[in-house]
């Protein structure tokens, strides 16, 4: 049987004072008309007797504000990787006093202006809207009626609006960087390149980490050994990837785009008898929890989830606590980089030791 929810009326007949006594005590406004100590007490006995809460959505309208924030996204919220950024988002605003609503659409555009539509209908204090891939897209209609922060969606004109983003170009730069310095230079990659245009992926995160890593082996007269860009990185991909670079040889390291590929590589390796890293060497990206399972454990930089989330989180409360006057006073904007860690485990040998 569900309770039914003590209200105020009912509290000011326990305590014997009138509706808007009650009210203003339990509203921190006794002092305001000078109401008696005693009836003050007897109002807070009485609202802690019957188990009283002030109605949120009544105080945040009193207030111009209702402590919460939504989060849309398409799938983060099913992802065991990404969902670390509603996590972080949630911790984020926890800490500063408000409460997260999570929608997920599933990438369908009409979900997502009806959950948009009801979380401002709802009166939430500003909205995160969040993407599983960093990529580019079209931002929904009524975005720009609420205080918002884009989370791992790049857009070409962010306006006003914060974007929160994960350093990819730095990544790539990483780890090329961690071949080199071990005495790397036959460097082959697997998911996208070997050139600029080599890219089949709508990610943004693809194009970026080429960038950094071709950035770097540049700078050192490098190209790649060889480039395989490929439309999914999964497993089998990965695998007839490096299939197809043994028929030219044993490659001295292998750069794969996402965590799922260097797991295929790892096992057509293996299936021919080569050992990582003492034949060849691996690097990835994302850190998924398979990462640390493989045997050696891979060497990859991390996406930063759950660092992501708060920092969108703590940029949206900003906005909203500091510079909620007008559109055009919303705080900080443009493009934040989180840093990517790299997670150094055994997948490396170094060569130059």
């Amino acid at each position: 049987m569900v309770r039914k929810r003590v209200t105020l009326a009912q509290v000011a007949a326990e305590a014997g004072v009138a509706v808007s006594t009650a009210s203003l005590v339990l509203g921190g406004r006794a002092a305001d008309v000078r109401i008696s100590a005693a009836a003050q007490e007897r109002v807070q006995a009485a609202a802690e007797r019957l188990g009283y809460r002030p109605n949120a959505v009544s105080v945040g309208l009193r207030k111009g504000r209702t402590s919460t924030l939504g989060f849309i996204s398409d799938s983060v919220a099913s992802s065991r990787l990404a969902g670390e950024m509603i996590k972080g988002a949630i911790e984020a605003a926890r800490d500063r006093g408000f409460m997260v609503f999570v929608g997920e659409t599933g990438g369908n555009v009409t979900l997502e202006r009806q959950l948009l539509e009801a979380m401002v209908d709802r009166q939430v204090d500003g909205v995160i809207l969040a993407a599983l891939l960093t990529h580019g897209r079209e931002l929904p209609d009524g975005l720009d009626q609420t205080p918002a922060v884009l989370l791992n969606i790049a857009v070409d004109d962010c306006g006003d609006l914060p974007v929160v983003l994960p350093d990819e170009l730095q990544a790539g730069r990483d780890a090329a960087a961690a071949l080199i310095d071990a005495g790397h230079r036959d460097i082959h990659l697997v998911g996208s390149g070997p050139g600029r245009e080599d890219v089949r992926t709508i990610s943004v995160a693809a194009k970026l980490r080429l960038d950094g890593i071709l950035e770097v082996l540049t700078a050192h007269g490098l190209e790649p050994a060889s480039g395989r860009a490929i439309n999914q990185w999964l497993p089998p991909e990965g695998y007839a990837a490096v299939e197809s670079i043994l028929e030219s040889g044993t490659p001295g390291a292998i750069v794969c785009f996402n965590d799922r590929l260097a797991m295929g590589v790892y096992q057509a390796l293996q299936d021919h008898g080569l050992r990582i890293p003492d034949d060849v060497s691996v690097v990835s990206f994302d850190d998924a929890s398979i990462a640390g399972w493989l045997r050696p454990g891979l060497t990859t930089v991390a996406l930063p989830h759950r660092t992501m989330g708060k920092r969108a989180a703590d940029v949206l409360i900003d906005v909203i606590e500091h510079h909620r006057a007008t559109p055009d006073e919303r705080g900080p904007h443009g493009v934040q980089l989180v840093p990517m860690p790299m997670r150094v485990r055994g997948s490396i040998r170094d060569l130059s030791a």
